[in-house]
């Protein structure tokens, strides 16, 4: 083992001391990612309640999950990282990406290397290949990402959302009542409060503006359009 390393120039040598170590380490996480270990993706927490992202603009709100319990202008804010849409983002720089492109760049290099290629060539083909694997990784993680965050009801989709009480809602968050409301295409029934100064009574369309511990939706009575008032007050004339 000695002689064989002896006889190595530096370039080989250096490429390696980094094939080796990546490769095990690729091992291990292949062997971890089987049994179940190391699955937990870009490091995105699905179920963050930090912050939400607006109706189809680029805009994020930062929640007031601590402090007076509203939600105002002041609780704007240039967002987390924590929406659902981050769980779809396309992240390069992940240990598994590293570890797969230091993998493909060193073994390339030295296949080329020994094969006659220049130094110099060696080392530009195995980072054009090794980019490429590290590419295809994040990929992949993106793609596992999504599905895994398909199959999870998430709270914080509700956001926004209108529903209908099913039991009236006290108000000033004196207690909790019940609304029913569609998220990621099912239909549920959750538990809701108010801050509002009035009693939202059973039947009333609110809309979802925060979700606090254990789920609780925090609602508003949702704005009647002013064109129901008119074809409301026709019928009453006729």
């Amino acid at each position: 083992m000695q002689e064989w390393w002896g006889t190595l120039d530096l370039l080989s040598q250096v490429l390696y001391c980094i094939a080796v170590p990546s490769s095990l380490i690729l091992f291990i996480q292949i062997i971890m990612t089987i049994v179940g270990f190391g699955q937990s993706g870009p490091g995105v927490n699905p179920d963050d309640l930090s912050g939400f992202d607006s109706f189809g603009d680029s805009t994020d709100f930062d929640l007031d999950l601590g402090g007076d319990g509203n939600f105002d202008s002041s609780d704007i804010g240039t967002g987390d990282g924590g929406s659902p849409g981050d769980l779809g983002a396309l992240h390069l720089f992940t240990l598994e990406g590293i570890v797969a492109f230091l993998t493909v760049f060193s073994w390339t290099a030295i296949l080329a290397y020994q094969s006659g290629t220049a130094g110099t060539i060696a080392v530009l083909i195995g980072a054009v290949l090794g980019s490429a694997a590290m590419f295809g990784v994040a990929k992949i993680i993106q793609l596992t990402s999504r599905l895994a965050s398909n199959g999870t009801l998430q709270m914080r989709n509700a956001l926004g959302e209108t529903a209908t009480v099913y039991l009236m809602i006290p108000a000033r968050g004196a207690g909790q009542g019940k609304v029913n409301l569609t998220i990621q295409e099912r239909f549920i029934e959750a538990s809701a409060i108010t801050d509002g100064l009035m009693n939202i009574p059973s039947g009333a369309f609110v809309r979802v503006i925060d979700v606090r511990a254990d789920n609780v939706l925090v609602v508003e009575p949702e704005e009647q359009p002013l064109d129901s008032f008119v074809n409301e007050g026709s019928t009453e004339d006729i």
